[in-house]
């Protein structure tokens, strides 16, 4: 049985890490703490675990900061920021092994540089994006934007501050400048108005709570 597209969002988006007082010291320097949630988790993944988090922002000026601070604060750079066809962008790893992709449309600065994000999307991989488009449609989640087989976007919930899509992970991958194979773990777990479920590339799904506002006092060794 499905339930209703108002019932049904993207509410939290949970990465699991191997130290949480590093990843927090990490995320905060970044400065998306406020938007993702993190639990200590030690489970094997290797290579590329199949998403990627892009936060947008609105000028050059503020990508570099974004992409700057993550360098500080442990990043390693993935694809140094540029200029593209359509914008500005780089892709950088977090220590935890996340990958994160900055961008913006525009190609000039329009003033000085903020730390203003506007729009955080988690990108999911996967084998087949009509396929795995309609199961999500099954469960309710209403599509905004869908480009046939390559990509499709799905309209946020009220209180999440992540937006859900659906990349052929092949090009997502490319995409990032990373190799395609990956094994284990995703070492994400999304938050849903719904009952858990895991979806056909192996992406799981739990009832959403509430996003942690700092690590607990112990942390998993890596």
């Amino acid at each position: 049985m499905t339930t209703t597209a108002s019932t049904t969002a993207l509410a939290s988006v949970t990465l699991e890490v191997a130290d949480l007082d590093a990843a927090h010291r990490f995320y905060t320097a970044f400065g998306v703490r406020t938007h993702i949630s993190l639990r200590a988790s030690e489970t094997h993944s290797t290579g590329f675990r199949g998403f990627t988090l892009a936060l947008t922002a609105s000028q050059p000026a503020t990508v570099d900061g974004f992409l700057g601070a993550a360098v500080d604060a442990g990043a390693t750079v993935v694809k140094p920021a540029a200029k593209s066809l359509w914008g500005y962008g780089g892709v950088v790893q977090a220590p935890d092994g996340t990958i994160w992709k900055v961008a913006t449309s525009a190609k000039k600065d329009t003033g000085p540089a903020t730390r203003e994000i506007d729009e955080i999307v988690l990108l999911l991989g996967v084998e087949d994006v009509k396929a795995t488009k309609r199961f999500y449609v099954d469960r309710g989640l209403t599509v905004a934007r869908s480009f046939g087989g390559k990509y499709a976007e799905f309209a946020a919930g009220d209180s999440s501050p992540v937006k859900l899509a659906l990349y052929k992970r092949s090009g997502l991958a490319k995409d990032l400048g990373v190799p395609a194979d990956g094994t284990g773990s995703h070492r994400v777990v999304l938050g849903g108005t719904a009952g858990p479920f895991t979806d056909p590339d192996g992406f799981a799904w739990e009832t959403a709570t509430p996003l942690t506002p700092a690590p607990s006092t112990t942390s998993a060794r890596s």
